[in-house]
Formats: C-alpha cells, structure tokens, sequence
C-alpha cells in the first residue's frame, strides 16, 4: 500500500524503539528532512537526553512545534495485538505501535506541514522552529526545560508554541487545550516508634497516627476552581510502612499530589498541608516536588490560528480545555510564548494497542500546515 509522506514518515520513527529516554535516531531521521527545507539544527545532549532545537529564520515572530520521541514502556509484548513497535496499518486503517498517538504521529505531521508550508511560502515571513526532546516521559529534567534555559540565555524568543500532544477526545481537532494545572508532589514521612505488637503502649504507631491527618486532607476543601480551570484535587499515591506481621513499624511513607489551578499557587497548598499535619501532632519529614505551574493562553494570535485552521480543514468547530495531565508546556509558557496542544485522539495513549486513525494524521497534518499559513504566510 502506497503511504502518504506523513504516515511513511510515523510508521519510520515509530519503528524506532525510543523509550524514554532513548531517541533511537528519531531526531536525526526528522533533521534529514527538515535541512534540505533551509532548517539549521542544533543536537543539544544534556546527561542521558537529545534534544533538537531546529530552527528556519532569523526573524520574529517564531512559531516553534514542540514534541518529544520518547515514548513510554510497553508492558508485556503478549498482550498487544500487533507488535509494539511494528508501525503497521490493519484492514480498518488504524496505525498501530507505541508512539502512534503519542506522539510520533504529530511529529511526523510536524515535517511534513513545513515541508508543504515552505515549497508554497520560501519567503513566508518570521521563523518556524521545532523543538524536540527525549525526556517528556520520564523526569523531564534534561529535556525542554534545558533547550529552554538554552533559548532564554541567548534572548531567544518563542512567540508562539503549538505542542503535538494527543488532545482530542472524540474527533480530531474537537478540542485544543489551551492550559494546564499545575502540579505539585508531596513525600511525607512519618514518625514513630518501633515495637512488638503485643506491647503497644511501648510503641508509637505512625500509620494510626497519620491516618486522622490524611482523611482530613482528603477531605478539605481546596477551591472551586474558575472559568478556566477545573478545582484543584489532592490524591494518595502511595503509602508504606512495615516490616513483618508482629512489628508496629516506625515510621510511614506518603507520597500525594495536587493538580492546582491558579486560585492556589505551590506555596499556599504546601502552608495548608503543613498546617493539618501540625494540627494533628505528628512528628514528620516532608519533601516537595513541584513538576510544574499551572499556566493559560488565553484569546489571542495562536488560539484564533487553530481555530481557524481546524475549521478550515475540517469544517468543525473546536473547544478549549485545560484537563488532563503536565506537559512540557509548562516550562515554555513562563517564557511568555501562547502555547497550546493540538494533536490526535488520545483514547489509547500510555495502553496496549496504542493506535490512531491513519488518515488523522494527514488531516492533522493539514491543520499544522493552516496554522503555518494563518500566521507566516
């Protein structure tokens, strides 16, 4: 079966078994197609992590594609239908393989945009840049928020960022999201008192001890959220204790975390905590992690582009969402770039049987080529 330039383009770099945070030549492969377009690229390895910063222009404004080709483990290969990293299109055309949705599917729809964009438009105004990572799965700590550093530290400007991940819920281009909570990790360690369970008045229970505490953070009452933003939620992740059936452990390990919206900051959830763990007497260590402010674009140049664009391609209409998980958007946002996420269905991402429609993906394609076109040409 003869493929378009884009799903050949997907099926070759989901072929690469790229698992975070191994690139596996993905980034070379899109860097082979991107120069011969007037693209200069820069490999910019920080630790165990590749990223490309390729850029066509030396003007403003910039409009940057951001992605990543790490993808995530794929469990046990027995439970998948098609092989995980097979790249193939069943008698349905659906595109199977770890990637497919998320989201080397957009990066393949990325190149191939430009690619039309620049043979229509050589002379388009501003610069087109994209910015690619192997650490978004992963810790993310020597990925974007390094090539971000980078950028910053030479004046280096994003104006615009329209990141490729997995956004529509039941049709392509449905639904864009135009923000993100924040996020915020919580590592509680609690303190007692070692004993034998048939003296416990010559013990110190933590786990009775923090239990009182967790139910009321578990229950308090954060904020009712905004226009933009869902309320803010506090979740368990992990609790741990012990060390054999006749021991009262000595101590309790909690590990929580909100996803906030920006009637609280980072600061102001961690005051509260601190203060119902006090409330409740406990003797505690307590670490923090926080992955990632909330941030949101607003109306603007690059929603308007998108818009626009999906209407135009597609002939549907499109809505804003601020749901779902962290991306690496938080680290460009603060920058002061519009960001946004517009990529395919994410009904199967991070599963087995990981797949995406093959023709969305020259529909996506489309509609990165429309945004190009509304705010370059």
């Amino acid at each position: 079966m003869k493929l378009s330039p884009t799903l050949e383009l997907a099926v070759d770099l989901i072929r690469r078994k790229s698992v975070t945070p191994d690139d596996a030549g993905c980034q070379a492969l899109m860097m082979s197609r991107l120069a011969p377009l007037g693209f200069a690229g820069e490999n910019l390895r920080f630790a165990d992590t590749d990223n490309l910063w390729a850029r066509r222009g030396s003007d403003g404004p910039l409009l940057a594609f951001a992605g990543h080709t790490d993808v995530v483990p794929t469990g046990p290969e027995k439970l998948w239908a098609h092989p995980p990293f097979c790249g193939e299109i069943d008698q349905d055309g659906y595109l199977h393989g770890r990637g497919a949705a998320d989201m080397k599917g957009s990066l393949a729809a990325f190149v191939t945009a430009c690619e039309r964009f620049v043979a229509q438009y050589p002379d388009h105004r501003g610069s087109i840049a994209l910015l690619i990572t192997s650490d978004e799965e992963g810790p993310a700590r020597h990925g974007t928020v390094k090539v971000v550093e980078t950028l910053e530290a030479r004046h280096e400007k994003i104006d615009w960022c329209l990141i490729g991940e997995p956004s529509s819920t039941g049709r392509l281009g449905d639904v864009i999201k135009n923000g993100r909570r924040g996020s915020l990790h919580g590592y509680l360690t609690v303190h007692g008192t070692q004993g034998h369970v048939a003296y416990p008045h010559l013990a110190e229970n933590p786990v009775h001890a923090v239990a009182p505490a967790l139910d009321s953070l578990a229950n308090e009452f954060w904020d009712h959220g905004n226009d933009f933003f869902p309320p803010t939620t506090f979740q368990i992740t992990k609790i741990e204790a012990g060390t054999g059936s006749n021991v009262i452990p000595g101590e309790c390990l909690v590990h929580f975390n909100f996803r906030y919206c920006t009637e609280n900051t980072a600061e102001s959830l961690e005051e509260r905590v601190v203060a119902v763990l006090d409330r409740h007497r406990l003797r505690y260590d307590l670490e923090w992690h926080l992955s990632g402010r909330p941030f949101l674009t607003e109306s603007g140049a690059l929603v308007s582009a998108a818009q626009n664009a999906i209407r135009t391609v597609t002939g549907e209409e499109t809505g804003l969402s601020t749901s779902g998980g962290t991306s690496d958007g938080r680290f460009i946002a603060p920058t002061g770039a519009q960001v946004l996420e517009l990529g395919p269905l994410n009904a199967t991402i991070h599963k087995v049987n990981e797949c995406v429609k093959a023709a969305d993906l020259d529909t996506l394609s489309d509609i990165y080529q429309q945004i190009l076109v509304e705010l370059l040409a």
